[in-house]
């Protein structure tokens, strides 16, 4: 037992080294903390989508803003799109493909953050997702894995963390929106 669980955090060090030695990393992250940092200055919006463990960690970015991350300060304007009655009743009357494209399409403005969280980039309604936000003016954000599949053309902002395993890119997502909160809430006291 206890060599699988090593295995794991060898496996799990080894990204997080890959991850933090591509300086592409960093620049994805920087404008990602632009982006968040300027939307919330001029009173717009961050939504966040994913599936699964991803909505998991959507859920958790947006409430470390609109909630508090490390210091008492005023909450900021993010939400993850995950309210379930709205998942169902969408999914149920136009399919699951437009689970989050018809609260982009319903909330979502110019100036406004849209940030998606896929190990894929493949699925259909991260994809609808994606083209709503770019109809809406929005800066779509993808925190992404393995190559950005198909909405990784639609971002304008790409983090890609790098790895085969779900697991490891939500591992390496979270790390990195750990930091980003952080940078906003200084680039906003600032």
């Amino acid at each position: 037992m206890r060599e699988g669980m090593e295995t794991a955090l060898r496996e799990a060090s080894a990204a997080l080294e890959a991850f933090r030695q591509n300086s592409a990393t960093f620049d994805a992250m920087a404008a990602i903390v632009e982006a968040v940092s300027t939307a919330f200055k001029n009173r717009g919006r961050v939504f966040a989508c994913g599936n699964g463990g991803s909505m998991a960690d959507a859920m958790h970015f947006a409430e470390e803003f609109s909630g508090r991350f490390d210091q008492d300060r005023e909450p900021y304007p993010a939400l993850a799109l995950s309210d379930p009655a709205h998942l169902t009743c969408v999914a149920n009357d136009y399919g699951f493909e437009h689970v989050f494209s018809r609260q982009v399409e319903a909330f979502g403005h110019e100036g406004d953050v849209l940030l998606i969280l896929s190990t894929s980039g493949n699925s259909p309604n991260i994809v609808k997702a994606a083209e709503a936000g770019k109809a809406r003016g929005m800066t779509v954000v993808g925190c992404l894995g393995k190559g950005g599949g198909k909405v990784a053309p639609l971002c304008d902002i790409v983090l890609h963390a790098p790895g085969a395993r779900s697991d490891r890119i939500q591992e390496l997502h979270m790390l990195a929106l750990h930091a980003i909160i952080e940078a906003v809430e200084r680039e906003m006291n600032a």
